[in-house]
């Protein structure tokens, strides 16, 4: 059975057109993304709401704790076992996201590089304080790599770097061409810069207005740290500033937006360097799938 697919930039409207997809069908979601993950992050990872998970079935949402750590590899798993669980009632799996590492990790057939817990530890250690001079460094020695990270995420800048120091060869060299072991059709949803620079923008008000700072302060009293993907996430890791003084209220929503629209650039090289995503519109993402175009 062929998993269908919508990828594409934050903020383009996937979430919301993939409901329509599935509504009334044998069509299930599975969430690719990295954040959506983890309870008790709502206001910045733009999950689907209760009642769109009552009216179409979710999988990997909610699904670890903020203090769980989610790796690749894990996805990998998890995922490839949802679409067993979606087939075996008779319905069609729909992959909707915006991380194209995580489609890849369900669909080809990747296999991930060694780790050394000895050199991940120096590596933290050496980098716990600034994330961006691990960035930097990647960027020094493997820019393809670089190129793919967000700056300020740590885990991944000292991933990359702990490969490279295990194999000697560039981490861009770990993700090899597609070797599909599940049939894919994949539509890909974008939007012109100003318009999306706008929803962009208009997304971090909303998670501004909608409690975030409010919220970034219970995940705080939690008896456990939080992980290092929750603390570094695209919203949290600027309110986290905030809490501590470091920056300013004022400043929050810029700041948001501002990040987030590094990830939209380095979404779109990603699923620009895929070949088999189908670049549509949302009414041909309808169409495709099965749906009554809008009128």
């Amino acid at each position: 059975m062929t998993v269908l697919a919508l990828v594409g930039p934050t903020a383009t409207g996937k979430s919301g057109l993939a409901i329509e997809v599935a509504r009334g069908r044998p069509v299930e979601i599975v969430a690719i993304d990295a954040l959506t993950l983890y309870r008790g992050l709502d206001v910045a990872t733009a999950k689907p709401s209760p009642a769109d998970r009552a009216v179409v079935p979710h999988h990997l949402i909610d699904v670890l704790d903020p203090w769980g750590e989610a790796t690749v590899a894990w996805f990998q798993v998890a995922a490839r076992a949802a679409l067993d669980d979606i087939r075996g009632r008779g319905a069609t799996p729909l992959l909707v996201g915006g991380s194209g590492l995580y489609l890849r990790a369900v669909v080809d057939d990747l296999d991930f590089p060694p780790t050394d817990p000895s050199v991940r530890s120096a590596l933290e250690a050496r980098y716990t304080d600034d994330p961006t001079r691990a960035h930097a460094d990647l960027a020094d020695v493997d820019p393809l790599a670089a190129s793919r990270i967000d700056p300020m995420n740590l885990r991944r800048s000292v991933r990359a770097l702990e490969v490279i120091a295990i194999t000697g060869a560039p981490f861009s060299a770990s993700t090899p061409p597609s070797q599909v072991v599940e049939p894919l059709e994949v539509r890909g949803v974008d939007l012109p810069d100003d318009d999306l620079r706008r929803r962009v923008r208009e997304r971090a008000e909303r998670m501004v207005a909608g409690g975030l700072l409010d919220e970034a302060a219970g995940l705080r009293e939690l008896d456990r740290p939080l992980s290092r993907t929750a603390r570094e996430a695209i919203g949290y890791a600027e309110a986290f500033r905030v809490l501590d003084g470091t920056a300013s209220s004022d400043t929050l929503v810029d700041a948001i937006a501002t990040r987030t629209w590094g990830y939209v650039r380095r979404q779109r090289g990603w699923f620009r360097r895929e070949p088999r995503v189908v670049w549509s519109t949302p009414d041909q993402v309808r169409t495709a799938f099965g749906v009554p175009s809008a009128t």
